[in-house]
């Protein structure tokens, strides 16, 4: 009877999965912006990518080929406040979807063994969906930033060896945005399907022996 209603516990444990991958892919991606400038050394036409762990840039050689160049940020380096709560948040939410990951794992097996407890305080399920809308909550944050600093085309000071301008002549959302954008979502998904399945093995009757 318990394994016929793990249909929606099975979705939000695939959801989990999902949002945590896409969720860590976008971390360490650096499309979350890309900007569009013209480089004042070789005065051509530049396309930049600024990211959370890392900014590249793409260079034109003599033979009319993109080379990608890309610079990892330091401790030390003078980067965005932004940039840096954004780097925290991130890796606050990829643990926490984790965390979140494993909570379902164990809820599942549970419902498998037929252990499952009504209207139990500590139930795995109701854990995982609480984790899950906190991981949700965490990565929105550094989405909000990332579009805030896009359309209030906020100045960076990136180090000087990067050799980037303080701001671009455009700049728009990246692929790894959108990547974050899907992650919230799901993670956002996932944890109220749990909510909501925990409730309803909180209301099903036990099995007489």
């Amino acid at each position: 009877m318990l394994m016929k209603k793990c249909n929606h516990q099975v979705g939000g444990f695939a959801l989990t999965t999902v949002a945590w991958l896409l969720c860590c892919i976008s971390t360490g991606l650096p499309q979350w912006q890309v900007w569009h400038y013209e480089d004042p050394v070789v005065l051509k036409p530049t396309v930049a990518l600024v990211g959370m762990w890392r900014a590249c840039v793409f260079h034109t050689d003599s033979n009319s080929s993109n080379t990608r160049v890309c610079y990892q940020y330091n401790y030390d380096d003078s980067i965005p406040l932004y940039i840096r709560v954004n780097q925290h948040l991130l890796l606050v939410s990829s643990f926490l979807g984790l965390f979140g990951k494993i909570t379902t794992i164990i809820a599942l097996s549970n419902v498998h063994m037929g252990r499952v407890r009504k209207n139990g305080t500590c139930n795995p399920f109701r854990l995982s969906g609480i984790l899950n809308i906190i991981a949700s909550s965490f990565l929105y944050f550094p989405i909000l930033f990332n579009y805030i600093a896009i359309m209030l085309k906020w100045r960076v000071a990136f180090p000087p060896s990067f050799n980037f301008p303080f701001q671009p002549d455009t700049q728009k959302m990246g692929s790894a945005m959108a990547l974050a954008i899907i992650s919230a979502v799901f993670f956002l998904l996932s944890g109220t399907i749990c909510l909501s399945s925990n409730l309803a093995i909180g209301k099903m009757p036990r099995s007489k022996i």
